[in-house]
């Protein structure tokens, strides 16, 4: 299985996948006039504030935050922690360049979603909104595209199984059975029987639980990082250094190690990227449309400081703190002069880098919060799975999907690290396709949405918005 997973992969994630990916971004980059970084500052304000009056009064399901939060949910999770490691190590630290590069353009690609997201959400049979990529290729492309709305949402359902779940209980179970001697078996139980009680409840009850968790996972993690990168304050500039030269630039064959080419560098920072932003995915559309805005730029904004905040912070932290103890170094020291922990990958390398500079607690920091990431990803990831398979089949299907979702939970604790994250790609991939093909055939409908609001709405947003910090 896991040869005809790597040569699927070889294949969708080749050249011209690479070439859609960057150039949808770069394309809505140019047509936005650099929106992503023009207005970022404004876009974290709307994200971290109260709600003004107007967006109270909106219609939708959650406040702008809390879909923020849901989405940050299913983004922050292992692909972080366990992502970061692996694509260092299998790609070198140039693959971390490659994956902000993904990243600052993947906020275009991610804005873009979310403001179609909110113009073509629809209503379905619980008084609920829907929203995402399916939606706006057939309400906005017509229904000629339908064929392309159904094969984002097969691709999507399927998705959630791996990417939503499988990986990250995988990853949470391999740090259960280091830390806490936990069996891999009782891991997958216990996280389908938690996931499948909130899962139950609904929208509300995951954005609630979301807003809960998200906040204490990220102070956790990012509070651990920053601690590890002011002991290492020093070795900040060498760690940058290696990550620009090697983005472009091969790493060497040692002894028995085979080298790392500049194209491992390029791939694996352009899969793990996607893997912990999912810019150019179509989920931050699954959610987006959930949100209460009074115009559909206002939560397209809030929706690209999720990228910025994943990609460009989060990520970046594992890297340094990974490169910092030289445990991205496949030789086993040979370069770096750091023995390489034999036999680990994934989180559990990042956990042994965390030791290596904080002991017993850096062990328990990312431990901790490869817990909450993971879990708070199963249940923001089944939103995106559910909304795509009621495009489908509809709501009376649900259930057994529910149940099909919590079963692929607790198998995927007891599945091959390995297999599940060449899975985890090659869905990534097939969500991929068809999204930045309606992104591209829709782009002009994103730019007049944009020019509307800052043309129209812009000044009375600005001054709704000066009010108290969430």
């Amino acid at each position: 299985m896991l040869a005809v997973l790597n040569k699927v992969n070889g294949v969708l994630w080749g050249t011209p996948s690479l070439i859609l990916l960057f150039g949808t971004g770069l394309l809505l980059t140019v047509m936005l006039k650099g929106l992503q970084f023009r207005r970022l500052g404004y876009a974290f304000k709307l994200g971290f504030t109260r709600e003004s009056e107007e967006d109270k009064n909106a219609e939708g399901d959650v406040s702008n935050f809390k879909a923020l939060m849901t989405a940050l949910a299913g983004t922050i999770g292992n692909g972080n922690i366990a992502g970061v490691a692996t694509g260092i190590t299998v790609g070198g630290p140039g693959a971390i360049f490659w994956m902000w590069v993904v990243g600052l353009i993947g906020m275009a690609t991610k804005y873009a979603e979310a403001l179609l997201a909110m113009k073509y959400r629809v209503k379905n049979e619980n008084g609920e909104y829907s929203s995402g990529p399916m939606y706006y290729v057939e309400r906005g492309l017509g229904r000629k595209f339908k064929w392309l709305a159904v094969a984002f949402a097969f691709f999507g359902a399927f998705a959630a199984l791996g990417i939503g779940n499988s990986v990250q209980s995988n990853t949470i179970a391999a740090v259960m059975k280091s830390s806490f001697g936990i069996d891999h078996l009782i891991t997958g139980i216990v996280l389908a029987v938690l996931a499948g009680l909130i899962i139950i409840g609904g929208i509300q009850r995951i954005s609630d639980v979301a807003s809960f968790l998200v906040p204490i996972m990220a102070i956790l993690y990012i509070g651990g990082s920053l601690i590890i990168i002011g002991l290492n304050i020093d070795q900040i500039i060498p760690a940058f250094k290696l990550i620009f030269y090697y983005a472009f630039n091969p790493l060497a064959a040692t002894g028995g190690f085979v080298g790392i080419l500049v194209s491992d560098a390029i791939r694996n920072g352009v899969a793990r990227g996607i893997f912990s932003n999912e810019a150019g995915l179509g989920t931050a559309a699954l959610i987006a449309g959930n949100a209460k805005a009074d115009h559909p730029v206002k939560q397209a904004l809030v929706a690209m400081t999720g990228t910025f905040i994943v990609t460009l912070i989060v990520c970046t932290m594992t890297g340094l703190v990974l490169i910092f103890s030289g445990f991205w170094d496949p030789t086993g020291g040979a370069i770096s002069g750091v023995p390489h922990p034999v036999g680990l990958d994934g989180g559990e390398l990042t956990t042994a880098a965390f030791a290596a500079n904080l002991g017993i607690a850096g062990e328990y920091i990312v431990a901790i919060s490869i817990i909450f990431f993971g879990f708070s990803t199963i249940v923001g990831w089944y939103v995106y799975g559910e909304k795509c398979f009621e495009y489908l089949v509809g709501s009376k299907g649900i259930l057994g999907y529910r149940l099909v979702y919590i079963l692929a939970t607790g198998i995927g604790a007891i599945t091959s690290l390995t297999t599940v994250w060449a899975f985890a790609d090659m869905a990534n991939a097939l969500m991929m396709i068809p999204n930045l093909v309606a992104l591209l055939l829709l782009s002009k409908v994103v730019v007049n949405e944009t020019n509307d609001f800052f043309e129209n709405h812009y000044k009375l947003a600005q001054k709704s918005s000066k009010r108290k910090v969430s």
